[in-house]
């Protein structure tokens, strides 16, 4: 186990390069959790006690940060979270101006962010905590109101989609505000999957109209606490990179996929203006032989050595179909770089 240095993952940030090979990961799954951090932290009872299993599964795997939820806010939307699907509009809550208005809104600043500060003596020395969001912006509408219903709405009732996305996009906005104003906190995660195989899943226009305003906005005020800003989005966001890179200045960007581009790729045409992290593709990681996994993560490591803006990583997560030697055969890479 080595001793984490979260400016390891800073020098990235800002697309420098680090002191030594960098790790980056949004989230793996509680199996693998309570293997690397041992028994003695398994089966957690409370928030402190999930927080603890993953600082030390973290600290074990070689990363110099956890990520963490900041509290327990999120948007209410009953059995809508458990779609399998975004396209499907079967739960949704919000379909006019009545049910918008009906609406519990929550207000983030009625929930409790103590847990970033209690957790701070199980915070190792040199590591910091990395807050993830409750979904983003574009996310939250379309749990709420449903994908296709929010694109016929686009067009039958635009100033009630703009209403929408004001009150996601305004609590989003708070919620990363209290959490970046924690010590124990040296980044931040806005996460909002964008698009899908082909294209953004609303028009670039639109994008730029009602997601990108709130987004600005998060980023602004993570960069007033003198903390990076962080983008989780999936899908083919190639139309809109110079309005995240440039226009929204996010300094990460995470997620990527083989089938739309290639992190090598995404590194050479974006490593310059942003950082890139993780990007070893989920499916290469399910499919392909520790040994292949390992020369892949070592080359993409070689690939950015001396040049800087990337930690090593899977193209998304680490869910529970990884087969741990894959998922410990692109980690180990980093030690041997």
């Amino acid at each position: 186990m080595r001793n984490p240095c979260f400016d390891n993952l800073l020098a990235v940030l800002n697309r420098e390069d680090p002191p030594r090979p960098t790790l980056f990961e949004m989230f793996m799954h509680t199996a693998l959790y309570e293997k690397l951090a041992g028994p003695e932290y398994a089966s957690p009872q409370d928030e402190l006690g999930e927080m603890r299993l993953l600082i030390q599964a973290f600290q074990a795997a070689g990363y110099d940060y956890a990520t963490v939820r900041g509290s327990a806010f999120r948007f209410p939307t009953g059995d809508q979270a458990m779609k399998k699907t975004r396209s499907l509009n079967d739960g949704s809550l919000i379909r006019d101006h009545r049910s918008f208005e009906e609406y519990p809104w929550p207000d983030p600043a009625e929930f409790d962010y103590s847990r970033l500060e209690k957790i701070a003596p199980d915070v190792p020395e040199g590591m910091k905590l990395v807050v993830m969001g409750p979904g983003g912006v574009l996310e939250n509408v379309i749990d709420l109101v449903g994908y296709e219903n929010l694109c016929y709405m686009l067009v039958d009732d635009g100033e009630l989609v703009k209403d929408i996305f004001a009150a996601v996009g305004s609590r989003l906005v708070r919620y990363y505000e209290i959490t970046a104003a924690y010590p124990t906190v040296g980044a931040l995660i806005s996460n909002d999957d964008w698009g899908f195989k082909t294209q953004t899943m609303l028009a670039p226009g639109d994008m730029r109209r009602l997601v990108f305003p709130w987004h600005e906005q998060i980023v602004s005020a993570i960069h007033a606490a003198g903390k990076p800003a962080i983008l989780h989005s999936c899908g083919n966001l190639e139309a809109v990179m110079d309005d995240l890179i440039d226009g929204l200045g996010y300094d990460g960007k995470h997620s990527f996929e083989d089938s739309i581009i290639p992190v090598e790729e995404a590194y050479e045409r974006w490593g310059s203006r942003i950082a890139i992290l993780g990007g070893i593709d989920l499916n290469f990681l399910c499919r392909e032989t520790p040994q292949l996994i390992q020369e892949r993560s070592r080359a993409m490591l070689e690939r950015a050595k001396g040049r800087g803006g990337y930690a090593l990583g899977s193209g998304n997560s680490i869910p529970e179909y990884v087969p741990h030697e894959n998922y410990f055969a692109m980690i180990s890479a980093s030690l041997c770089a």
